[in-house]
């Protein structure tokens, strides 16, 4: 008895433990979906207030609204294309580890223009916008470099597969047709079977009946009915 009370026991703590691993498991994924919801809607709404600025701040803010716009945009279009692409060609892990150390001065430049919207000095940085839209355009051809690279890659994969997918149907095409070539020879073996019965020397093959004694039956055919003697 006392058996049975320390099995149900340890039964009884270990769904116990079970339940509060899946319940905290299920807690962290919740927060984590939490997170990733605020941190895509603080996305869009920094990008539309960047775009907007872009469009209708004239002059210095909406310049680095434009560079902070190109250079987020340029980013994670990239991201998600090596991202996608990863998943199927493990050979683009290099191109990630890439992408992970532009993305640092990307990083790094994003901020700096971030700072500098705050900057009351307009005039400096008026002076080192040239600078700053060098290196913006440095760091999204690095991307647009990747990103295409990746894509160029993925069509020419996906097209080779659809040229051997096209010749394998082709060869099961012609297989599945394959009487256009048999046909012929199996009319010239027909015609010398001894079932096509015995015809007279003055009538044609194909006028004379054949002999019901003689005649092969195929699974469709009904067999000849004998006949009946009184």
């Amino acid at each position: 008895m006392e058996a049975v009370i320390l099995i149900l026991t340890l039964l009884f703590v270990a769904f116990m433990a079970l339940g509060v691993y899946a319940g905290v498991k299920t807690v962290r994924a919740a927060k984590r979906g939490v997170d990733r919801t605020i941190t895509q809607a603080r996305r869009s709404v920094e990008d539309t207030t960047l775009r907007a600025k872009s469009y209708g701040q004239p002059g210095v803010p909406g310049e680095l609204a434009h560079l902070r716009l190109k250079l987020r945009t340029s980013m994670r279009a990239t991201q998600d294309a090596l991202n996608a692409g990863a998943a199927e060609d493990a050979s683009l892990s290099e191109s990630l580890g890439l992408f992970q150390r532009l993305s640092a001065h990307g990083r790094d430049l994003d901020n700096e223009l971030k700072r500098l919207e705050r900057e009351p000095d307009r005039a400096t940085v008026a002076t080192l916008l040239p600078g700053l839209k060098e290196r913006t355009e440095r760091i999204t051809h690095s991307a647009e470099s990747l990103r295409w690279a990746a894509r160029d890659r993925a069509s020419r994969f996906a097209d080779d597969d659809l040229a051997a997918l096209n010749a394998q149907i082709d060869v099961e095409a012609g297989a599945l047709r394959h009487w256009t070539t048999e046909e012929p020879a199996a009319q010239g073996d027909t015609a010398g079977h001894s079932w096509s019965g015995p015809a007279d020397e003055g009538t044609p093959p194909s006028l004379t009946p054949p002999d019901p004694q003689l005649r092969t039956g195929y699974p469709w055919q009904k067999s000849a009915r004998p006949e009946t003697t009184n």
